[in-house]
């Protein structure tokens, strides 16, 4: 394998994305930007990283990665950066040895046209019912289940009994409700099984909830609305009571 390229390749290449290649299924396993030598920084599989061990694990069985440019001649790392991006959010986290989405995937990352119309249009939601409003920000994915959303909105949280007054909890990601729930039970953090935290290892100070996707009438009515207006500019909080 190459471990360095010669200067005259690098000046036409400017700032590129990459990615690494599994020789025996043709699967994209990685995907980096950068100029430079920087796409042969992974090439010796060294490091605590899940593309390290992938390299490792082909080189057990004879193998080296295929490392290929996606596209080079970009005018800036920012350029780089969204395509990098973009091909993240196409070929999909999950079968991808990179630990985060791109930057700004976000913002600017992989949506449906309903949730590109849903965040751009921000039509308003009107609240009556007595509902939490739960920010799932670093845990919303596009292409999430159904399960994945309902445990990163259910818990775990830290709530005060105010929490029981509550009869919906709204899934928020960009101030945009992507889910709402009817609640039927909060419980100790631990109690259930959760795919975002260990069952049996309750925190302290923490609850979680279990419930159902509401009924239609009432998904209907704020599914996809913006609950913006209910948060203050500058709450980090990610619990916010309405008509509780």
């Amino acid at each position: 394998m190459i471990k360095r390229l010669p200067s005259c390749v690098t000046r036409e290449l400017g700032y590129y994305v990459y990615l690494y290649v599994d020789p025996e299924t043709d699967e994209v396993f990685y995907v980096g930007k950068g100029k430079g030598n920087r796409l042969l920084c992974h090439v010796d599989g060294r490091g605590k990283t899940p593309h390290g061990a992938k390299i490792r694990g082909l080189r057990k069985r004879g193998l080296e990665p295929r490392v290929e440019v996606l596209i080079h001649g970009l005018k800036d790392e920012k350029a780089a950066l969204a395509v990098e991006m973009a091909a993240i959010d196409l070929v999909g986290l999950d079968r991808l040895s990179n630990r985060v989405h791109g930057h700004h995937s976000s913002r600017q990352g992989r949506m449906s046209l309903d949730q590109v119309l849903s965040l751009y249009q921000r039509k308003p939601a009107r609240i009556t019912e007595p509902v939490m409003l739960i920010r799932i920000s670093r845990m919303y994915h596009y292409g999430i289940s159904e399960a994945e959303l309902y445990d990163a909105t259910r818990g775990v949280w830290v709530v005060g009994t105010r929490r029981e007054k509550a009869r919906y909890a709204l899934a928020v990601y960009r101030d945009i409700v992507r889910e709402v729930y009817a609640i039927s039970q909060w419980l100790r953090s631990g109690s259930t099984f959760n795919a975002w935290h260990h069952q049996g290892h309750p925190m302290k100070g923490r609850w979680e909830f279990v419930g159902t996707v509401a009924l239609d009438p009432v998904r209907r009515k704020y599914l996809g609305r913006s609950v913006d207006g209910y948060f203050s500019e500058r709450s980090r909080n990610p619990i916010q009571y309405v008509n509780c």
